[in-house]
């Protein structure tokens, strides 16, 4: 009985905490699967690793402002820049054979060079490794936790450069060290964090853009690249893999489930169960990134269901609240009617996604691809509404 009641208490995951874990999955799953890869056992997507991995240092960046090479401010040109990887993953992901020098290299940089240097910035930085010491108790096991994932990210960087560098054997568990020390260096913050909150990483930019609002505009720019690449690919020019197109959804699904409760069907408590579910989410992303083919028919059901849920039961939200919203208020406010119709569009939108995906060829490829293009643009118009609603809002109580 307590550990049924255990799984309805509410989390306390910190965001970036969140990021670690899944991509210390991430590298983990993948390590585990080399063996059977290279066992001949099972297909090995390498395009859908280094997407994946390219998105995760991509969404780290925009939501965080810790980039490869170290924590920074998040200007314009540190988000931007966390876009452009992102982005980079997401090609790399869909398309394979055709993008694959560009990925592979910006990865390398990312692992070997931002490897270095966050090693280098740990050693000389005082409020790193001089301060970790200082400190004392938890601190001291931070350091060569940290050591570890900075040194074998230069190593298996040099496995992407080089493949064939060492056996089989070696470079599957050099992968699954390096997963397991992201690993470690979570479970360690996590601590950290719970004794000492002020050491919570404090976000800071110009534009007020916070963790969820940052989800959001990395998961917009995935579903606009994705229709804008399906209406090529629909007519036969490009190739696709649904496989890792799939995979990087629900590892999507998996960080805002993990990171704010926010499941395809609407938002919930973060409980443990919803924590759960969002790691059970990101394994069968994973899996399907770097696995071709083996999940596809269970997960475009799965993400069809979730959808059309997800639009059916927001569109029936939205519609009450502006009734609702009607009745209590003389005059609505325009970004509350502007909040309401992206709602409305986003949750039709949804709907048709997750019908198409259900029943095969309702709709042609490229209809499907302007629909999900227009899912990105509403999106990425629903992340610049939120944005001047919290202004507004901020405004009012400073007033106050």
């Amino acid at each position: 009985m307590e550990k049924a009641e255990f799984l309805f208490e509410e989390a306390d995951l910190y965001f970036d905490v969140v990021v670690l874990l899944v991509a210390g999955m991430a590298v983990t799953l993948t390590g585990i699967l080399l063996f059977p890869v290279y066992s001949g056992l099972i297909p090995y997507y390498e395009n859908g690793v280094y997407g994946l991995l390219l998105f995760l240092f991509g969404l780290q960046t925009v939501t965080l402002g810790r980039t490869p090479a170290g924590d920074m401010r998040r200007s314009k040109a540190v988000v931007i820049a966390g876009i452009a990887i992102a982005a980079m993953g997401i090609v790399a992901c869909f398309i394979p054979d055709v993008f694959t020098l560009v990925p592979s290299a910006l990865l390398i940089i990312c692992l070997c060079l931002g490897g270095f240097l966050q090693l280098l910035q740990m050693l000389v930085s005082k409020d790193k490794l001089q301060a970790w010491l200082g400190y004392g108790g938890i601190f001291l096991y931070l350091a060569p936790a940290c050591g570890a994932v900075y040194v074998f990210s230069m190593f298996v960087g040099l496995l992407v450069w080089k493949q064939g560098l060492f056996s089989a054997s070696l470079t599957a568990i050099s992968v699954l060290i390096y997963g397991a020390s992201i690993f470690v260096v979570a479970f360690l913050l996590q601590k950290i964090y719970r004794i000492y909150p002020q050491a919570v990483k404090i976000l800071d930019d110009d534009f007020g853009l916070e963790a969820d609002k940052a989800t959001l505009l990395i998961t917009g720019v995935f579903m606009l690249i994705l229709g804008v690449l399906l209406i090529p690919v629909s007519f036969g020019k490009l190739p696709f893999s649904g496989s890792a197109q799939l995979g990087l959804l629900m590892v999507i699904f998996s960080i805002q489930m993990l990171a704010f409760g926010g499941t395809p069907v609407g938002p919930f408590r973060r409980t443990w169960l919803v924590i759960f579910l969002g790691f059970v989410f990101a394994a069968l992303g994973i899996v399907s990134c770097v696995v071709p083919n083996v999940l596809v028919s269970f997960l475009t059901l799965l993400v069809g269901l979730l959808n059309l849920a997800g639009g059916a039961i927001g569109l029936v939200k939205t519609v009450l609240s502006a009734v609702k919203s009607m009745k209590e208020l003389d005059v609505v406010p325009t970004v509350l009617v502007h909040l309401t119709v992206t709602q409305f569009v986003m949750n039709l939108v949804s709907i048709l996604f997750g019908t198409s995906m259900i029943v095969s060829n309702l709709l042609p490829g490229w209809i499907v691809g302007v629909i999900l293009t227009v899912n990105g643009c509403v999106l990425l118009y629903l992340m610049s509404l939120l944005m001047r609603i919290d202004r507004l809002r901020s405004d009012i109580i400073e007033a106050e």
